[in-house]
């Protein structure tokens, strides 16, 4: 099951945890999408929530449809890869606006972030 806010609409959160899993490689480009009733199943939503979440992805490029076959992951790897560079900066922007207001410097935000790259936990 997937966890939801629930204060944000369930299917703008399915298009994000979707296009995370492509890029993080979860679902190749080109590969066979599960169809929305299974989708529906795992995440536990309604399939015409699931429904409404495809229709965005395939407005972003990110799936196709082949309507005889079903829907498939973008070949577009340029896209997916811009994709998580745009996920990236949203990610590090809301780091970076975590870390100001919890009135941290640039030195101390620095630091933050070399010692979670070194794997410290101090």
């Amino acid at each position: 099951m997937w966890q939801m806010d629930s204060n944000r609409p369930i299917y703008i959160q399915l298009v994000e945890r979707i296009i995370k899993e492509i890029i993080a490689g979860k679902y190749q480009p080109g590969e066979k999408m599960p169809t929305v009733r299974e989708l529906a199943e795992i995440a536990r939503v309604n399939p015409n929530t699931m429904q409404k979440a495809f229709s965005q992805l395939e407005q972003k490029g990110m799936l196709y449809t082949d309507r005889t076959v079903g829907r498939y992951v973008t070949q577009d790897q340029a896209k997916i890869r811009e994709k998580g560079k745009q996920l990236a900066r949203q990610l590090g922007e809301k780091f970076l606006a975590d870390m100001r207001a919890l009135g941290l410097t640039e030195d101390e935000i620095m630091e933050v972030l070399k010692t979670l790259m070194s794997g410290d936990k101090a």
